[in-house]
């Protein structure tokens, strides 16, 4: 006991020792998983479980894994009713903020720790901050991540910056999702249900027995929900609503038991309909009748608008190989090729067009005549990408050394196009009524008539077409030295990245573009090599304390901005952390509690201004006030800092709490908009504040989970309610308060938020024929129906506006496994 004592107490002043370091360093930071040491497993209902996880690209227990993870398992997937990422947005893990794009849920903002996505995420030639992983394979694009979830095994947020094991484009951090693999054995899980606003979710899980030594394994999920705002044109889409589906074919074939080929195949199907924007308040500006503000949260539209379904379709191949030349040494090939198209189209902002100063509603035709206002601007886009990707890891083990090392090969090509016009028009100048124009009306062509009745006929505003090449290297290494009863493990690693994007920008609202004067084609023709190290200590304490030490640096990947008019490229943008983790489990396994701080250095922060739009009519050259927008780096240094802190608790048996906060922190550079602002030419030569957006400064959520075993079956119920400060939507979208003081600004706030999901089921039902069981429950998602808005934006002359988030939705399923 004595010798037990001291080593005890030299593993506290090891750590202590260590933290000491870290905390006279010129920053500071930590973060801690939330799972356990190896120990022997645990009883269910009892003590707290292990979680595994790959975050080191190997299986091993979050809690002796020195990093900050949270993880949503598929059974926490369910109990939230999570159908894709999307219904993340909710908070249920409070460092990761997941939004649509602006009105689109065709596209995903993905943030983690405040960093990840600044602006406009939604281009072929930028890159979002935050790596999204499904079986190790990368998703390379926004478009495409709210297609619906398969038989997901866990969720993985590996806080960032993860730049050395994962690579380009997670200086933020990375989700590593892993489905469920064939078992050669027959088993079937089949759920049906349905809810409120006409919504409905099927889902097979299907095992096939081994032939040959060939598992099979089949999924198919298919989800629907109406829209939740509803739409007064006849025959048109309303706001807000799904149709997904997909199906996901696994062969896993195991010749030997040193060899395995694992090859998968996906195909989903996405349909949307944009968010609806509401007018909240009115600006300085007269309002039309039509216009009427909306100030909570609305189940109609104030008006009819042509709208339709953004269809994103997606499929894949994935073949992962596997060879143990030895029992410490794995060899593993991840080749994929995957594509996807998404068409995004958005009409939900009529009443935001609505307003003027004179009150006289008018516009122009293209023949120049005054005509009575045109107004709801339909913005349709059309997105193709597709992605190849090759990786190589080697993970063995030597004594007192473990090692992972690997090269990646990646290439997509993106193109996009995009349109923007006018489907609504006052019927007089005092706008009490509208018509919807025809299909192929245009303001720039005087005999649009004679153009085909289709959408189509609408100019295109914006065209470019981007391919990206990366390569890339990686090691890393744990070493435990032969001290304090190997207590302490020390990691190196080290990521050399190359990054190459060849673009062209065609158009540029509607035009080929001009640049001082001369009209042509841009062209990208850019490439950035990069270096990401790591360095990490761990110290075992006792085997339910952990305290560790990281280093790290990660990178978001440059480009260009394809609403701009001069195609210019950026460079990257990177992050270099320090963070300090402490990791405990305690009351015989029953508790446990992680926390961690983390600070660090913001570089060359990607933001984006707007710039004059110049033309050339007859000769001529003109500048407007157009919309473009040119993206640029941030002078100067930034920071990120926090503190994260996870809590889990089983009091008694069959009775499981948590809880989870974090407090985030970004600053980012002021920068001035070194573009024309206005029409003569002046230039806007003072800094303006940059936020950073989809941000929450605080975020907490708590859990129970409580079973109670009957005869035969088992009632399980969950309950989680998730909160958030509110975030900033625009980065430099500063309004300024008084004549031209640039001190006196004003950045619009999205609401704070407090929403709570539940679940109730009676479980795991003895049918008392075989092995079979049947589970029914109800669910319900914000089941309070609290309302907030959560993208904020305001002008002084047409108001406030926003987006508020979905209603209260609710239903019951019915789920058998055999």
């Amino acid at each position: 006991m004595n010798i037990k004592h001291h080593t005890v107490t030299a593993r506290l002043l090891a750590a202590t020792a260590f933290c000491s370091i870290i905390a006279v360093s010129p920053a500071y930071a930590a973060t801690a998983p939330e799972t356990a040491p190896t120990v022997p497993p645990a009883s269910e209902g009892d003590q707290l479980g292990d979680i595994v996880v790959t975050a080191e690209k190997r299986p091993q227990t979050a809690q002796r894994t020195p990093i900050s993870i949270s993880v949503l398992s598929g059974a926490d997937l369910a109990n939230r009713h999570v159908v894709s990422l999307a219904d993340l947005t909710d908070g249920s893990i409070p460092s990761l903020k997941v939004a649509p794009f602006y009105s689109r849920n065709s596209a995903l903002i993905v943030n983690i720790r405040g960093v990840g996505v600044l602006s406009d995420g939604n281009q072929p030639a930028r890159d979002q901050g935050v790596g999204v992983y499904v079986n190790g394979v990368y998703l390379g694009r926004a478009q495409g991540l709210g297609t619906a979830l398969f038989d997901i095994d866990s969720l993985e947020v590996l806080k960032g910056p993860q730049g050395t094991l994962f690579g380009r484009n997670t200086e933020g951090g990375a989700i590593n999702i892993t489905t469920k693999k064939p078992t050669g054995e027959f088993h079937a899980n089949l759920i049906a249900g349905a809810g409120n606003f006409g919504s409905y979710k099927a889902e097979g899980h299907i095992d096939l027995p081994s032939v040959a030594g060939i598992a099979l394994k089949i999924d198919g999920v298919v989800s629907h929900r109406d829209p939740l705002v509803k739409n007064t044109l006849t025959g048109a889409s309303g706001f807000n609503a799904y149709d997904k589906r997909g199906v996901r074919v696994e062969a896993l074939w195991n010749p030997t038991s040193d060899f395995s080929a694992d090859y998968a195949f996906d195909t989903s199907y996405d349909a949307s309909t944009s968010l609806y924007l509401q007018l909240l308040a009115p600006g300085s500006n007269k309002q039309a009748p039509l216009g009427t503000v909306q100030a909570t949260r609305a189940d109609v539209a104030n008006v009819g608008v042509p709208e339709q379904p953004s269809v994103g379709k997606v499929h894949g191949h994935e073949l992962t190989l596997e060879y143990k030349p030895s029992n410490t040494l794995t060899l593993k090939s991840i080749t994929s090729y995957r594509s996807l198209t998404q068409s995004q189209y958005d009409n939900g902002s009529a009443a935001t067009t609505l307003s003027n100063g004179t009150g006289v509603f008018t516009s122009k035709d293209a023949s120049g005549a005054t005509v009575p206002l045109l107004f709801a601007r339909y913005s349709l886009a059309q997105f193709r990408q597709n992605q190849i990707s090759q990786e190589f890891q080697a993970i063995g083990e030597l004594p007192r050394l473990k090692y992972v090392f690997g090269a990646l090969y990646y290439q997509e090509r993106v193109q996009d196009n995009a349109q923007a016009f006018f489907t609504n028009q006052c019927t007089d100048t005092t706008c009490t009524n509208y018509i919807i124009l025809p299909q192929n009306f245009r303001t720039d062509v005087v005999n649009w008539a004679s153009l085909p009745q289709s959408y189509d006929s609408q100019r295109i505003d914006r065209a470019s077409h981007v391919t990206t090449t990366s390569v890339g290297a990686f090691g890393q290494a744990t070493y435990t030295p032969a001290l304090l009863d190997d207590a302490i493990h020390v990691t190196g690693g080290l990521r050399w990245t190359r990054d190459a994007k060849h673009g062209q920008l065609f158009t540029v609202n509607g035009a080929t573009p001009v640049v001082f004067g001369v009209s042509g084609t841009r062209y990208l023709d850019a490439h950035w090599s990069r270096v990401d190290p790591m360095v990490n200590v761990l110290v075992d304490v006792s085997r339910d304390i952990h305290v560790y030490g990281k280093w790290s640096t990660g990178y978001k990947s440059g480009g260009a901005n394809s609403r701009s008019l001069q195609y210019l490229a950026f460079n990257p943008e990177t992050v270099s952390v320090f963070e300090a983790g402490l990791k405990t489990e305690f009351f015989n396994r029953h508790a446990r509690f992680n926390v961690s701080a983390y600070a660090g250095t913001y570089k060359n922060v990607q933001v984006d201004f707007s710039g004059l739009y110049e033309t050339i009519v007859g000769g001529v050259l003109t500048r407007s006030n157009r919309t473009t927008t040119e993206t640029l780096n941030a002078p100067g240094t930034g920071g990120i800092h926090g503190v994260e802190a996870d809590f889990k608790l089983t009091p008694v048996p069959h009775l499981t709490l948590g809880a989870s906060y974090a407090y985030t922190y970004v600053r980012i550079p002021s920068t001035a908009n070194p573009f024309p602002a206005t029409a003569g030419g002046t230039v806007n030569n003072t800094p303006v504040p940059i936020y950073q957006t989809y941000t929450p400064k605080h975020g907490a959520s708590a859990t129970i989970d409580y079973e109670v075993p009957l005869q035969g079956a088992t009632v399980r119920a969950h309950l989680d309610g998730n909160y958030d400060s509110g975030f900033y939507a625009n980065g430099n979208d500063v309004l300024y308060l008084g004549a031209g003081n640039p001190g006196n600004v004003y950045q619009p706030k999205g609401d704070s938020a407090f929403i709570v999901n539940g679940t109730l089921a009676l479980a795991d039902i003895d049918m008392g024929r075989g092995d079979a069981r049947v589970t029914v429950s109800v669910w319900a998602r914000n089941l309070f129906n609290e309302q907030h808005v959560f993208y904020r934006a305001l002008s002084l002359t047409s108001g406030y506006n926003g987006f508020f988030n979905e209603a209260r939705t609710f239903g019951g399923q019915v789920q058998v496994k055999f």
